[in-house]
């Protein structure tokens, strides 16, 4: 597994948080992740980096920016 951080800009609360769950433990090769409010940080462990780019657009998609 390989942990990344990424940056999420649009996280205010922790129903935000509970929508970004959501849509992480829905996809396949994520393993554990945490979700920081305050710092608006995502730090994951992934099994293989080419899952990011579903990781990305799914949350992009719930209406949250992502950088790295």
């Amino acid at each position: 597994m390989k942990m990344i951080e990424l940056n999420i800009k649009g996280i205010k609360c922790e129903g935000c948080v509970n929508r970004i769950k959501t849509v992480l433990s829905s996809i396949k090769g994520v393993g554990s992740f945490d979700i920081l409010i305050e710092d608006k940080k995502l730090l994951l462990s992934v099994k293989n980096e080419k899952i990011m780019n579903e990781v990305i657009r799914k949350i992009e998609a719930l209406g949250f920016s992502i950088s790295k």
